[in-house]
This record gives C-alpha cells, sequence and structure tokens, in this order.
C-alpha cells in the first residue's frame, strides 16, 4: 500500500512474521509454531509491537497479530465467508445485511492484520464509486452508512474527504459511521485534517474502535480520542473474546473500566466469527456468558458490552444470551 501524507512519518509496519519475531525476541527454538509466509501477511504497526513483552509467546497483543502454522489446520466449521457477506453483497463495496443500515467497503488496507479477521478471505477487488453512491441515494430507507473495510482511516486524506462529501449530499442519510482500529494502532492518524472533515461534517458521526486488551490502550490513544469526544463524536468500542487474549473476567473488568475512563462506551463483546484460520481463538459461549454475569456483579451497567454473536440471515446481532442463539444456530440456517 502506498502511504498516504501521514503514514511518512508515523506508519511503520513489521511486514514479515521473521521480523516480527526477531524484534520480540523470540528464541529459535519457540519458531516452530510461526508460519512465516502466509496468504494472509503479518502487518503490525511499530508503536503496537513495541507493547509486547519481550521473549514471551504468550502476550496478549502478541497472540493477536502473529501468524501461527495453527491456521493452516482444516476445520470444516471455520469457512472462508463466516458471515455470509456474498449474499448480501449489491456490489463489490456495498453489503447491506440490516434494515436502515448500509455498510460501505471503503478500502482493503488496514493499520494492522489480526489474525482472526472476519474478512481476511474477502474478495477486496474494487474501490467505492459513484454506482455505490447512486444506489445510496436511491434508497431512502438507509439511514446509517458504515464506513468500514479494511479501515477506513487507511484511505489519504483527500479520498476520505470525497466519501464523506458524497455522504453529505445525500439527504436520507442521518449517520456515518466509522469502524476502525487506527487510533489503536497509529493514533497519529487522528490529526488536524481529519479532525477537520469530522468538524464540517452536518451528518452524525460515531466511532466504533476495535480494542481486545487494556494493555492496548495509551496516555497518546486517549488524546486523540478526546479530540474526537470534543467534536460530540460518539465513541463506542466492539471487542473480540479471544481465547489467550481477553477469556478472563479481571482483563475485561479493567478493559471496560479503561475504556469508560478515556470515553469510550463499552458497546459489544463479539462471538468469534468462524472463519477459517481462526479456529485456536475460540471460547465458548458457555465461558463467555460467565465472563459477562462477572461483569455484571462488578461493573456499572453501562460498562457492560451486549454479547453477541452474528448470526446470517438475522436482522441484528444476535445476543447470546437468548437460547434460540448457540454457536451452531448459523450452519442450520445456512441449510434453510
Amino acid at each position: 500500500m502506498n502511504l498516504p501524507e501521514w503514514g511518512a512519518v508515523w506508519r511503520t509496519n513489521f511486514t514479515s512474521t521473521e521480523s516480527l519475531l526477531d524484534f520480540c525476541e523470540i528464541q529459535t527454538e519457540q519458531r516452530n509454531a510461526f508460519l512465516i509466509d502466509s496468504s494472509y501477511p503479518c502487518s503490525v504497526p511499530m508503536r503496537f509491537a513495541a507493547k509486547i513483552t519481550k521473549g514471551s509467546v504468550d502476550d496478549p497483543l502478541f497472540r493477536q497479530v502473529v501468524p501461527l502454522k495453527k491456521e493452516t489446520v482444516e476445520n470444516d466449521t471455520f469457512i472462508k465467508d463466516p458471515l455470509k457477506e456474498n449474499k448480501f453483497l449489491h456490489s463489490p463495496c456495498l453489503i447491506q445485511k440490516y434494515h436502515g443500515r448500509a455498510l460501505l467497503i471503503a478500502t482493503q488496507a488496514c493499520c494492522m492484520h489480526c489474525r482472526f479477521c472476519f474478512r481476511r478471505h474477502f474478495p477486496h477487488s474494487s474501490v467505492p464509486t459513484e454506482n455505490e453512491f447512486d444506489w445510496l441515494k436511491t434508497h431512502t430507507d438507509i439511514e446509517e452508512v458504515i464506513l468500514s473495510g479494511g479501515d477506513l482511516l487507511a484511505l489519504p486524506t483527500k479520498r476520505l474527504q470525497e466519501i464523506f462529501l458524497h455522504l453529505e449530499n445525500i439527504p436520507h442519510i442521518q449517520r456515518i459511521r466509522i469502524h476502525t482500529r487506527f487510533p489503536i494502532g497509529i493514533p497519529e492518524r487522528i490529526d488536524s485534517q481529519l479532525l477537520d472533515i469530522f468538524a464540517q461534517c452536518r451528518k452524525q458521526i460515531v466511532v466504533a474502535l476495535h480494542v481486545n486488551h487494556p494493555k492496548e490502550l495509551d496516555d497518546d490513544i486517549a488524546e486523540a480520542l478526546g479530540q474526537l469526544r470534543a467534536l460530540n463524536i460518539l465513541l463506542l468500542s466492539q471487542t473480540v473474546l479471544l481465547k489467550g487474549v481477553n477469556d478472563s473476567a479481571s482483563t475485561l473488568k479493567e478493559l471496560m473500566q479503561a475504556l469508560t475512563k478515556i470515553g469510550v462506551l463499552p458497546y459489544y463483546l463479539h462471538q468469534l466469527d468462524r472463519v477459517q484460520g481462526a479456529s485456536h481463538f475460540e471460547v465458548t459461549a458457555e465461558k463467555g456468558k460467565e465472563l459477562i454475569a462477572s461483569l455484571q456483579a462488578t461493573l456499572s451497567g453501562y460498562m457492560v458490552p451486549k454479547y453477541v454473536q452474528e448470526i446470517p440471515g438475522r436482522p441484528s446481532k444476535q445476543p447470546i444470551e437468548n437460547p434460540s442463539c448457540s454457536l451452531h444456530s448459523w450452519r442450520n440456517l445456512d441449510a434453510e
């Protein structure tokens, strides 16, 4: 990816497994578990990697981004398109799964490659064109557009501004929601030019921040998010429940407290999407419900995220507490 103007200074990514292992001082005898060449390549920002405990293969940040040979283990219940997004495509860049909302795939680029990404096999073959915006103009039931990818903030600022201008000229769109991991990996992306675009936008802006462990947060991130809050942007968090990363009550409690402290409202705790290559991250729903119960017993209600699973064909994310929502119910739906 060609680096945009802000990236020349701030974006220094590890793009090979070997370089990441060297930086993290992983010993030679420990390296047999790692996948050196992967079709879904390694990509980790320097400032994220700098938080990893040296020499620790169990570090929760390290586990999220390092390719493991376990990714090649075949499992029939873990597939390339676990959310059946291809069934909801109106174009290569436009997805509508839920009433009143549409998702625009703005770019294939991300600030980092999470190994459990449910779109790691998505055929990113196009970029948004006038066709997508024309579709949005003619579908007046769409009130909210979700900008995702990839990660919208990976785009050059000029291109991002063009997308915002397109959406601003569609009267029935009330909200623009951005799903991003950039403030975690490269908070410097929240620069004056980006803030100007947000400040000038007449639509309500919502930023859903992907963060999985309290170790990911720091003062620079808090400051960057504070600049978004100053523009009355609603900040939400999305967390994926991951084995060996955050599957403990104490870790989740610390994370939700830390997010609330910096003005981010805990929103979703996601059950892992069963994407091919990520089976080693799965935590059972039974354990997940126990973790949520622990949070409910020790935190104020607004700090407890909704524990949900996405099931293709359902009209919204499904609460795990609902007896009709099980880890395997999506397979039955697929057969219907």
